[in-house]
């Protein structure tokens, strides 16, 4: 296993590719700089035949003429630092389209394996990333490797300019490197704690109403400036090193100037310089210094996009891929469990234990049991929502894990506990956001019972509802979520807790919802409390203490259930008490 997590590691993810696609580009951006920093030189090049030709020949025209090579260059530097940055800008948004939609997929997977993140975090470091491209920072490292050229035209001054140069370069190098060591760690920390506090604020808002209505903001606002602190005082730490080192830096970098003066003014007294020497040295030298200054200064920037990168390179190798599962034909509606093991994202302990049976197309079971006894972790298994340890669950005999989900959806109908509607209209939610064929759109909210609510509601199917479900109440919600379920003649469809928040007008509606997909030959698993629900199932699956306590025809095991042979609650209150039977027809 090391073996592999390291060969994994060595894999190139989506971002590795997108990287190497635009590589042309950043050489692109690379011989541009080194134009622009020959261009550097014009200004110290400028002083010296100032100093040197025109005011010691006393010739306005040699002057004049090189005031307009100068302009000249000055323009043409000017229009390569343009087109350089516009590069930088097309990289950074060519990084954005490859990876944003693959960004998008793996934060949803992550989410699903690791309910607590459901923040959008990632898409903010896909930002972070693109606009660290597109700013100041890279600019130091495509600047920096020109370093010894400038250097290497103050050794052609002086041999001291050379050796002085070399000595600057090297104390704000050790600074650069002293501000990776002193706030690198520092800024991570901090990184990390302040997306911890965001995701806390966010599913506090999440919850707006219930904080509200039972006075909770002041306790939870406690909480999330507990956290907020911490990210606070490691930033402002991490800052006022960084702070020190860049205004450090900054100093450093006029002092050398200055000393560069001294240095020249000292070697023209000797007469081993000319005059014009001592400017461009100095000149030579605040441009060879600059890129390792804005590399200090630009340093946080650059620990926040390092940051960015890492988080999404988890993300991309673990929870995207671009393999695509071959093709299988639409599902019949066959299940079958065999003796799964599920362990929920985030717990220690299996929430379902040796959970085997098998359903056959048509088939409508009932999934009954006690709280926490395992039966939303069943739902989820078998729609490969949720990982199973151990086990598999096949529809139409292949693994659920091997159907490509953007193929399967269509035939898989799924009302979870909570209705989670999305910001669109009502239509656009029930045709689950695909191209809506308003035939189908009608005919699944037909099939729920609620047509006739949505044409009173103010622009009928158009009506647009928030996340939450805006206007809409629990019932309403569940129903159109129920519609959503159905939409499109689904061949597999599970219904958690569907009439839990159902008038009796709901509840009828749903029965009938019940009898046409039992007569359309649907597979339904339907996880309930309502014992009125169960006149329509076929088959019934008992689960306690996530074992299967019984499974078979309705009748058997409701007569098995009344008859006392099976207890769901013990004398000690326990739920699985009981002893596990197996009823006939199963």
């Amino acid at each position: 296993m090391p073996n592999k997590a390291k060969q994994d590691k060595l894999q190139p993810t989506e971002l590795n590719l997108a990287l190497r696609q635009v590589r042309q580009g950043f050489m692109a951006a690379g011989v541009f700089s080194l134009f622009i920093n020959l261009l550097m030189l014009v200004p110290a090049i400028y002083m010296l035949q100032v100093y040197d030709r025109a005011l010691g020949s006393r010739s306005v025209e040699t002057l004049v003429m090189l005031t307009i090579i100068v302009v000249v260059l000055f323009v043409t530097m000017a229009l390569l630092q343009m087109v350089r940055s516009a590069i930088l800008v097309r990289i950074g948004n060519n990084i954005d389209t490859q990876l944003g939609g693959k960004i998008f997929s793996g934060m949803f997977r992550q989410a699903v394996d690791k309910p607590g993140t459901q923040g959008a975090q990632p898409l903010s470091d896909l930002t972070t990333l693109r606009q660290y491209l597109t700013g100041q920072g890279p600019i130091a490292f495509f600047d920096g490797p020109w370093l010894p050229l400038f250097i290497g035209v103050l050794f052609m001054f002086h041999f001291w300019f050379g050796v002085f140069s070399i000595i600057a370069a090297l104390i704000l190098i050790a600074l650069a490197y002293a501000n990776e060591k002193l706030t690198g760690k520092m800024l991570a920390v901090a990184g990390q704690a302040s997306i911890q506090s965001n995701q806390y604020a966010s599913s506090c808002l999440r919850n707006a109403e219930v904080v509200h209505a039972m006075g909770m903001e002041g306790n939870l606002r406690q909480r999330w400036q507990q956290r907020h602190t911490e990210f606070l005082t490691n930033q402002a730490d991490a800052s006022d090193r960084a702070g020190i080192l860049s205004n450090t830096s900054k100093t450093l970098r006029m002092l050398f100037q200055s000393l560069m003066l001294g240095l020249g003014a000292w070697l023209a007294i000797e007469q081993e310089i000319s005059p014009g020497m001592v400017i461009a040295g100095s000149i030579l030298m605040g441009r060879a210094l600059a890129p390792l200054d804005l590399m200090i200064g630009s340093w946080k920037s650059f620990a926040g996009a390092r940051s960015a990168y890492e988080r999404l390179q988890a993300l991309l190798r673990h929870y995207y891929s671009e393999k695509a599962a071959m093709p299988l034909p639409p599902p019949e509606g066959r299940v079958s469990v065999e003796g799964i093991f599920v362990v929920p994202p985030g717990a220690a302990q299996p929430a379902l234990r040796g959970v085997a049976f098998e359903l056959e197309p048509g088939d409508m079971l009932a999934i009954v049991g006690p709280s926490a006894a395992g039966k939303s972790t069943l739902a989820r298994a078998m729609l490969g929502v949720w990982p199973i340890a151990n086990g598999k669950v096949r529809l139409d005999g292949a693994d659920v894990h091997q159907w490509d989900k953007a193929l399967l959806g269509p035939h898989i109908g799924y009302l979870p506990q909570d209705i989670e509607l999305f910001e669109g209209t009502i239509s656009e939610n029930i045709c689950r956001f695909g191209e809506a064929d308003p035939q189908k759109v009608v005919a699944a909210a037909r099939l729920a019972g609620v047509h006739e609510l949505i044409l009173r509601l103010p622009n009928g199917y158009d009506t647009a509802i928030a996340v939450a479900g805006g206007v809409l109440s629990g019932g309403q919600r569940q129903r159109i979520g129920l519609a959503r379920a159905v939409y499109g003649e689904p061949k597999l469809v599970v219904l958690d807790e569907p009439n839990s928040n159902l008038d009796d007008q709901g509840e009828q509606a749903l029965l009938e919802a019940l009898e046409h997909m039992k007569a359309q030959g649907v597979t339904v698993i339907l996880i309930t409390h309502k014992k009125q629900i169960l006149r329509l199932v076929d088959k019934m699956l008992v689960l306690s203490d996530g074992q299967v306590m019984a499974f078979g025809a309705r009748d058997e095991v409701m007569q098995a259930i009344q008859a006392g042979q099976l207890a769901l609650v013990g004398k000690s209150g326990t739920a699985g008490s009981g002893k596990a039977i197996q009823a006939g027809g199963a």
